[in-house]
């Protein structure tokens, strides 16, 4: 039994005996299914306004692998949430605040990734993955950076995109983004149970608009803890959403002395590098880690995690321009960490993330 899964059944085992978390885990699901729903519904009527697969002009793609099963795919949703408030009832982190709790806040957001939903099809059904190379504030950027991912608008430069991500995102994985990424959460926390918060310092690596910055701020509210992006429109939003600092850098080239951190995380950013980059980064993530710190990382499960998904996950680039994700698919992140330094020493996995933990 992996180690992973053995801190997973000890969660649970703790989580089902802790009564001083109890009311905590009840708050956690009651916000699950509020974000579920709501972004449930806000996914599938953008989905009947733009109607992706249907058209002349809607991506295609071919695949061996068998239709995905239903059945499958619901369960592994559900688990997620189940994941995500058994970890709050064994007191790993408190109940997160990212469910819709501002009627009119939430619905200008939804209202705006409607609005918005439009121009992100017309340019899936052009193809026009680059859009944003034509914009001057793109100038100086790596060129794999310099590409609208998931056809959105505006790419990683533009404040009102780091205000959409969040809705884009939720909307896509029905409210599961959160519980999704906290995989990674989880692993830290059971690492670090116990720990005076005081003298540790981390670093959340291409965090973003700041959602898991936030996370991290609300699990280790006494750490030290800075999120680095190449963006600063989204470094403002992670600022505002996690009142931690933050840094302009690319990933490649961290800003940090080597073996100066205790921890650094990094969520979703693999699958978004080139091949001949994931080696640099996991390098310099490895490098700024002081000896016995550990990264957490969670990214899309890869088809040898879940073959019966196999299917879905071939679709996914074709529908939301991810060039490097084919590579990442085929990646074998172990060897690809081993290389740097990095072992695996935990593991989790929720939906459509998988997490490791990973010790120098």
């Amino acid at each position: 039994m992996s180690r992973g899964r053995s801190d997973r059944d000890l969660g649970e085992r703790e989580g089902g005996g802790r009564g001083a978390f109890a009311l905590d885990a009840a708050a956690q699901r009651s916000k699950a299914v509020a974000k579920a729903a709501w972004w449930t519904a806000a996914g599938g009527l953008a989905k009947f306004m733009t109607r992706p697969t249907e058209g002349k002009a809607a991506p295609r793609f071919a695949s061996d692998a068998p239709p995905v099963s239903q059945g499958r795919l619901r369960r592994a949703y559900f688990a997620a949430f189940e994941k995500d408030a058994a970890d709050v009832a064994a007191g790993l982190y408190p109940p997160m605040e990212d469910a819709p709790v501002d009627p009119a806040a939430s619905i200008l957001k939804a209202w705006d990734f409607l609005a918005d939903a439009r121009e992100v099809d017309q340019r899936r059904r052009r193809g026009d993955g680059v859009e944003v190379r034509d914009d001057p504030k793109s100038q100086g950027y790596p060129a794999y950076y310099r590409q609208n991912f998931h056809y959105q608008s505006g790419g990683w430069f533009t404040a009102e995109s780091a205000r959409r991500y969040d809705a884009q995102v939720e909307a896509l994985f029905s409210g599961a983004a959160g519980a999704m990424r906290r995989r990674a959460l989880s692993l830290l926390a059971r690492h670090w149970r116990g720990r005076d918060q005081r003298v540790l310092a981390a670093v959340d690596v291409a965090c973003g608009s700041g959602a898991f910055l936030r996370d991290l701020a609300q699990a280790f509210p006494r750490a030290a803890l800075a999120g680095v992006d190449l963006s600063p429109a989204y470094l403002s939003e992670a600022r505002t959403r996690s009142g931690r600092g933050t840094v302009q850098a690319n990933a490649e080239h961290l800003p940090f002395g080597d073996g100066s951190l205790d921890a650094v995380t990094c969520v979703y950013l693999f699958h978004e590098l080139p091949p001949r980059v994931r080696p640099i980064v996991a390098a310099e993530l490895a490098r700024v880690l002081k000896p016995g710190g550990v990264m957490a990382f969670a990214d899309s499960v890869q088809p040898s995690d879940e073959p019966q998904l196999a299917r879905m996950l071939e679709a996914f680039p074709a529908y939301f321009h991810e060039p490097f994700y084919g590579s990442y698919a085929e990646e074998d992140l172990p060897a690809l960490f081993a290389a740097a330094g990095l072992r695996v020493v935990g593991q989790d996995k929720a939906f459509l993330t998988k997490a490791l933990l990973l010790a120098k």
